[in-house]
């Protein structure tokens, strides 16, 4: 069974010193870089926003970060501006192992939509392409890790659940944001889609 491991948004901006840090974030980098060798396939996410987003408090007037909006395609949780295209918040975190990487998927571009899941746009119907590269490489089973646990990982866990792939996702190699119970909501939704947990 070929098998891919794609590692969520280990940047600068979700980690310690970043715009957005995730606490412990770091400490994800170097048995991350240990575990690539074992997966047929590495991909890297990147979360890469224009200036301005949609998503970010600074967009919104009277808005705070961490409040949460309804927008177009659904509740919005508005976050510090973070990860934009080009700054060093963006960057990958110099610790990891860019170059094992076939592939690096870029996300939350589109000014208007952000996108937490490596698969789709939080519209849940715009992919990213990742879907369609994995199957042409044959990959039956992914497994997951990176930041953070209860978005972004999460989310692109059950969005590969719900397109049939069999999904892991290694929690110990994963650092959470943990907003008002997002964590343990993730983990329900994870394994009610059939993610194990590990």
């Amino acid at each position: 069974m070929t098998q891919a491991l794609i590692v969520i948004d280990v940047q600068r901006g979700f980690c310690p010193g970043g715009n957005l840090a995730v606490p412990g974030g770091d400490e994800v980098v170097a048995p991350v870089n240990a575990l690539m060798a074992r997966f047929d396939h590495v991909v890297l996410t990147q979360d890469w926003h224009p200036a301005g987003h949609s998503s970010f408090a600074s967009a919104h007037p009277g808005r705070a970060p961490y409040e949460v909006i309804e927008m177009p395609y659904g509740p919005q949780v508005l976050w510090p501006d973070h990860c934009v295209q080009g700054t060093p918040d963006a960057a990958f975190h110099p610790g990891l192992d860019t170059d094992r990487a076939r592939a690096v998927i870029r996300k939350g571009m589109n000014p208007a939509l952000d996108s937490y899941s490596a698969f789709f746009e939080n519209d849940h119907e715009t992919p990213t392409g990742l879907e369609g590269y994995l199957r042409t490489l044959g990959v039956a089973h992914v497994t997951l890790v990176g930041l953070a646990l209860d978005f972004c990982v999460a989310w692109s866990a059950r969005d590969a659940a719900r397109l049939g792939f069999g999904v892991e996702v290694r929690e110990e190699l994963c650092r959470a944001i943990d907003l008002d119970g997002s964590l343990a909501a993730a983990r329900d939704a994870m394994a009610g889609d059939g993610v194990v947990l590990r």
